[in-house]
């Protein structure tokens, strides 16, 4: 096996604890989570969760160190972009009376940084 396959496999690995860590702690927050890993033609949202009212597009950033940074700093605008297509598809054909959120769960070396409102669309 190459060594960039495993690192790749590592890291989703990584991502996808992650992401159950993340709708844990949501859903001790009250939120519902209403999808995970949904898809669009722009890309994944890695948590559509509601609370009051609000549904919130959330993007789970997991990392081991802080050597490249904060984990939020690797939401590039591209994947802003990306988030803010998802959530207009998510909503394509359906009734929207609510409130959009766009937040950042960061989790770094196991420990939760909820930011909400980190962008808008």
């Amino acid at each position: 096996m190459a060594v960039g396959s495993e690192k790749d496999r590592e890291n989703k690995l990584l991502g996808k604890a992650g992401e159950r860590k993340a709708c844990a702690y949501l859903k001790k927050q009250g939120y519902k989570i209403l999808e995970r890993n949904f898809k669009s033609p722009f890309g994944e949202v890695d948590i559509i969760a509601e609370k009051d009212g609000d549904v919130v597009f959330v993007e789970v950033k997991t990392r081991l160190s802080d050597s490249y940074g904060q984990p939020s700093e690797a939401v590039t605008r591209a994947r802003i972009k990306k988030y803010i297509d998802g959530a207009n598809y998510y909503f394509s054909g359906r009734r929207q009376d609510c409130i959009i959120r766009f937040d950042i769960i960061e989790i770094l070396r196991g420990e939760i940084n909820h930011i909400e409102n980190a962008f808008y669309a």
